[in-house]
């Protein structure tokens, strides 16, 4: 009779030990998906911005279509992604692109002066400020998630519940591409 309780016991103990792991391990892929939300909102304002931008700069430098045509294309590709991976990827792009039609206003003093450019990349330069910011509590919440089904005892449960490993929102190998000072031709 003794034997049966002390088994009945252990039996409680683990699936309290489930219960808990469980539910931590949803809380944190919750905070996770709400971290990535909030890189999403901040993405679709930058997406929004990118328009009035080209079409402001258009007016003074015509004849750079090229990179006009590759911030578009890039914004474009950028709209389209899903998932952390191919946003980041394609948000790298995008960025890449940006910093060459912002360089361009170094090169037409009067779309530098102009005020609506002046507004137009203030707001983009605050957005870029709060996308990294955003970045980072999202690689904060997949790396605590990441942990979370790895440590004990949610490790023993994780993969039986589906719990998997998520990717962060990483520049990856572009990094040397969006680090690197952007090149102005004349």
């Amino acid at each position: 009779m003794s034997t049966g309780w002390i088994v009945l016991g252990v039996i409680v103990v683990l699936a309290l030990f489930a219960f808990n792991a469980y539910n931590r391990l949803v809380a944190l892929s919750q905070r996770v998906g709400q971290a990535f939300a909030d890189i999403d909102v901040q993405l679709k304002q930058r997406h929004d911005l990118i328009p009035n931008l080209v079409e402001t700069v258009k007016g003074y430098a015509s004849h750079e279509r090229g990179t006009l045509d590759d911030v578009i294309k890039a914004r474009n590709s950028a709209m389209s992604a899903q998932g952390p991976a191919q946003v980041s990827a394609a948000e790298n792009q995008l960025s890449g692109a940006l910093g060459r039609l912002i360089a361009l206003s170094e090169a037409y003093p009067d779309l530098k002066a102009n005020a609506n450019f002046q507004q137009l990349a203030s707001e983009l330069s605050d957005l870029e400020n709060k996308i990294a910011a955003s970045r980072r509590f999202f690689n904060n919440a997949v790396q605590e998630y990441n942990t979370g089904i790895q440590q004990l005892p949610a490790a023993l449960f994780a993969g039986m519940f589906g719990f998997t490993r998520k990717d962060f929102f990483d520049l990856g190998a572009s990094r040397t591409e969006v680090e690197a000072a952007p090149q102005v031709k004349f």
